[in-house]
């Protein structure tokens, strides 16, 4: 193989480990992220079920009568 053709290859793999590790650093990014997300939408999901527990809400919905009616 000439060294021409091996300098190219090795600069092809060069950039993939590059892409590669760049990539990585993305998913460990959104993979923080969705945890983030995750988490609040758990403490969302907690806040409205005892907001439901409790009888209150005070959100009118679609069609629904307002209670003063």
């Amino acid at each position: 193989m000439d060294d021409t053709r091996l300098q190219a290859l090795e600069e092809m793999a060069a950039e993939l480990l590059k892409t590669t590790d760049e990539l990585s650093d993305v998913i460990a990014r959104q993979e923080r992220e969705i945890a983030v997300l995750t988490h609040r939408v758990q403490m969302l999901m907690s806040r409205e079920g005892e907001r439901d527990a409790q009888g209150g809400g005070g959100i009118v919905i679609g069609d629904e009568r307002p209670p003063h009616y």
